[in-house]
């Protein structure tokens, strides 16, 4: 066997490598980073046939210019960290001069990270309004033993943080539903937030929201004071589901009469629908049981699949 040429082994070191799984956010993103790599590995296989390296010269998948990109990642600086509850932190990053992510309602991006080594990607949604100026803000929940989460965990003012987008989101028009009903577990509060502040910072959208939002318990709501000031307006009303709360009594009085012990089940979402002032359309949000669970209770309590949609 003919030992690998050096030429050979220059050109190896080159080759993009696949994707792993755990890179993958699972979120649908167009280009998916599987989309990346083979485009990547096109080129590689052309400047190989070549023998032409610099054909590869416009490679590298980060870029500094901080605008926000589909295909490449662009680094963006942490501006401030804060612990929401035990487990759950708010992201403030910096965004050069008075830019703005230019985000439409809902969408998400992704964050890559690199862990013992290994990459990992995933999906997030800015909770911070799109258009907001000079900054964006991420809602994102650690778990004890996630690859990602160690990472997060890591970060301080001034790091560079590596994101991509946008992708997905709920193609949202003013007026266009009588009612929105918004179905919220946990951290999937995230892109009901700019959907919900859309329609009360605009006097001519007249949609009424009902937010459903799950929680354990009391003390693990994120963005206490935003959603009280929210339901101040005449049009949206927010109820909460704790799971793991017995009684009511140790909550706040102006807590008691729009929050419910136990787990969003079928007969509560009757209730809910029942108390809707329109025939809701239904946005879903939370884990992939949740997700399932909603649209399940939805088609029990006469919702079709077309009057729903799921980030």
């Amino acid at each position: 066997l003919q030992a690998m040429s050096g030429n050979e082994q220059d050109w190896l070191a080159l080759r993009p490598q696949e994707p792993s799984p755990s890179q993958c956010c699972g979120s649908g993103c167009k280009p998916c980073i599987y989309d990346v790599y083979e485009k990547e590995l096109a080129q590689w296989e052309r400047a190989k046939a070549m023998q032409d390296k610099s054909l590869l010269m416009g490679k590298k998948e980060q870029s500094n210019n901080s605008e926000l990109n589909p295909d490449t990642f662009t680094a963006f600086s942490v501006s401030s960290v804060e612990q929401l509850t035990e487990d759950t932190y708010q992201y403030k990053f910096e965004l050069p001069g008075n830019s703005s992510l230019r985000l439409s309602l809902g969408q998400h991006i992704v964050l890559r990270g690199v862990v013992n080594g290994l990459e990992v990607q995933r999906a997030y949604t800015p909770i911070s309004p799109g258009n907001a100026e000079g900054y964006f803000e991420v809602l994102i929940k650690c778990y004890e033993a996630g690859l990602m989460s160690q990472y997060i965990k890591t970060w301080k003012r001034g790091d560079e943080v590596f994101w991509r987008g946008p992708f997905g989101g709920f193609p949202y028009r003013p007026n266009k539903h009588g009612e929105l009903l918004m179905l919220a577990s946990g951290t999937g509060l995230a892109p009901m937030i700019p959907i919900l502040q859309s329609i009360t910072d605009d006097e001519e959208d007249e949609t009424f929201v009902t937010l459903v939002g799950c929680f354990p318990t009391f003390d693990k709501i994120y963005l206490k004071p935003l959603l009280q000031d929210l339901a101040r307006y005449w049009n949206v009303r927010i109820f909460y589901v704790l799971s793991q709360e017995t009684s009511l009594e140790k909550l706040p009085w102006s807590y008691q009469e729009n929050t419910y012990t136990g787990r969003l089940n079928e007969d509560l979402m009757k209730t809910i629908i029942n108390s809707c002032r329109r025939k809701p359309f239904v946005l879903i949000c939370g884990s992939s049981t949740f997700n399932e669970d909603m649209s399940r209770y939805l088609k029990a309590a006469g919702i079709e699949e077309n009057s729903c949609f799921v980030f």
